[in-house]
């Protein structure tokens, strides 16, 4: 985990090329190019909130390779720099608040986007201990709720990580573009068990030292460390001598599955390759290592029960990023006026796949140094007394809460995770690593039914006035079913493959991703009207890059 930082002129060039080919040429030139040229304020925002990167010996900031590039430009705090920027972002937030310029509202959960005469003017949000209902007003909205992972029940997000805010706002009018771009992070913690509810990322920093292999023979059953060298298969490295195991994600996680599926899987399901640090551990020594991953380490021996010093790894691939989302402009403003989607909540930095520490980079540019500028523009232009006494937030708030009473008043026999379950199994199998035809059309025919059985048959105890987690669950499931089937949709609509989006009816014969730019360089937008869904075509141009078939051998 880290996020870039570039220099001078050619390295923001560099940047914005690596960023633009990592997204297999899906994203917006401008946005992209912003965003690298953003990325030396970054640094020292999170320096000046006191953010501690490591740093060399002379106390100059260190830095470290990641999927995806060919040079070292990802600044990192050891393998918690999410963590460590989350902790100067929330000291710099508690500053704000003591100094009353902020009022927060912890545990509340937004339901509903308020739109006066066509314009973002508030929102509805529930609080999670009481349950109230509130209506908030304001001169504007900015979303900054993350990704829609979850839609696949299992993912490294957060549990409580949910589209609903974002869905909610597309049902009011918010164009949702390019659902079927998520992306599969191949560094995770396999699946152990059907009762897990979420999965452990491993961060990519690992695979700077750490070797990809499988063994050579199918069903291999021998501890790891009794195969021979010359019975392994470094597949990252056979296949692409350039950039080694520091394929981007999409590449990595792909190439994992494709083996795996051949029976050259290891562990007790065999969907597991083998991460190896024997090798850095020989020759920079054990001390090293644990300097630079122990922490790493240290959750991996706790998770997993084994010691990756003494054997390597076991990891496979799992939904960590969503690089569709909410349409924005250039000035992260929806098509709805008034409304700003930031961070992984938008769709606008990643085209068809993120490269590794670019979340982070973005979700700082955003917040720091883009809205805080461009809002002004639509506030400029908008200025007029905010009506908060207005019908439609007490409108709002009323729809709010019938939904509510919808749910509870079902009473049937399925938990929200049953239902859950078997609507991320449908997501995994039919809309995840690999996609066709006929699994997209299977899963436009299967989710009808889970709706319609979540509809009938869930099952929410307790009551909407007190803390009760199963309503939670149950609401964002709600929007999940509908954005699956969207995702679905989008994905069969696309006859290509690009990044994360891999159909395979089209696929090189080196089985990689097969673009076609001729029909599709453009950003889908899907509009909600009357229970349908409408596409529209951005159109991406490309005037600083040439479109070319991406290759890292």
């Amino acid at each position: 985990m880290g996020f870039f930082l570039v220099l001078h002129f050619l390295s923001i060039h560099r940047l914005f090329y690596d960023t633009i080919k990592g997204g297999d040429y899906r994203s917006r030139e401008a946005n992209v190019y912003r965003l690298a040229e953003l990325s030396n304020n970054i640094i020292d925002q999170c320096a000046a909130q006191g953010v501690p990167f490591a740093r060399e010996y002379g106390g100059h900031l260190a830095n470290r390779s990641f999927g995806g590039a060919q040079v070292s430009r990802t600044f990192y705090a050891r393998g918690q720099t999410g963590q460590q920027l989350l902790l100067g972002a929330y000291s710099a937030l508690m500053r704000q608040i003591h100094l009353k310029k902020i009022t927060f509202f912890p545990r509340h959960e937004m339901l509903d986007l308020v739109k006066i005469d066509g314009h973002a003017k508030g929102i509805v949000a529930r609080d999670l201990v009481t349950g109230e209902l509130k209506s908030f007003a304001g001169d504007a909205v900015v979303l900054a709720t993350g990704g829609y992972g979850n839609v696949f029940y299992l993912s490294t997000n957060a549990m409580a990580s949910n589209v609903t805010a974002s869905w909610r706002a597309h049902k009011q009018g918010a164009l949702f573009s390019n659902p079927c771009f998520t992306q599969i992070h191949p560094t995770c913690i396999p699946v152990s068990s059907e009762y897990q509810s979420k999965l452990t990322l491993m961060s990519e920093s690992l695979r700077n030292d750490g070797r990809v292999w499988i063994p050579k023979k199918k069903n291999d059953q021998r501890d790891p460390t009794q195969i021979p060298e010359d019975q392994r298969d470094y597949y990252l490295e056979r296949l692409y001598p350039s950039f080694g195991n520091l394929v981007p994600r999409d590449v990595a996680s792909r190439r994992a599955k494709e083996m795996c599926d051949k029976g050259y899987g290891v562990g007790d399901t065999q969907l597991a390759v083998y991460l190896d640090f024997q090798d850095v551990i020989n020759r920079e020594g054990e001390k090293w290592v644990a300097e630079k991953y122990g922490n790493l380490f240290d959750m991996y021996k706790q998770i997993t029960g084994q010691n990756p010093y003494d054997k390597p790894m076991m990891i496979y691939p799992a939904v960590h990023y969503t690089m569709g989302g909410l349409w924005v402009d250039y000035n992260l403003m929806s098509n709805v006026p008034g409304l700003h989607i930031i961070g992984e909540a938008n769709f606008s930095d990643h085209g068809a796949n993120r490269l590794g520490a670019s979340a982070l980079m973005q979700g700082l540019a955003d917040g720091y140094f883009i809205l805080p500028y461009t809002i002004g523009n639509y506030l400029a232009n908008n200025a007029r007394a905010l009506d908060e006494k207005h019908e439609m937030y007490a409108k709002t708030k009323n729809t709010c809460d019938e939904q509510i009473k919808k749910l509870l008043s079902i009473g049937g026999t399925k938990t929200v995770d049953e239902i859950h379950k078997e609507l991320g199994r449908v997501m995994w199998d039919n809309v995840g690593m690999s996609r066709t035809k006929a699994d997209l059309e299977k899963t436009l025919q299967l989710i009808p039914k889970i709706k319609k059985d979540f509809w009938n048959n869930v099952k929410i105890p307790g009551t909407d006035k007190e803390f009760n987690p199963e309503l939670e669950k149950a609401g964002r499931l709600a929007d999940f079913i509908e954005l699956g089937e969207l995702m679905a949709r989008d994905a069969l609509h696309r006859e290509e493959s690009c990044g994360g989006h891999f159909r395979e009816e089209y696929q090189t014969k080196d089985n990689e991703a097969l673009r076609k730019d001729d029909q599709f360089s453009y950003v889908a937008a899907w509009e909600y009207k009357q229970e349908q869904h409408i596409m529209y075509q951005e159109e991406l141009n490309f005037e600083n890059v040439k479109l070319a078939t991406r290759s890292y051998k």
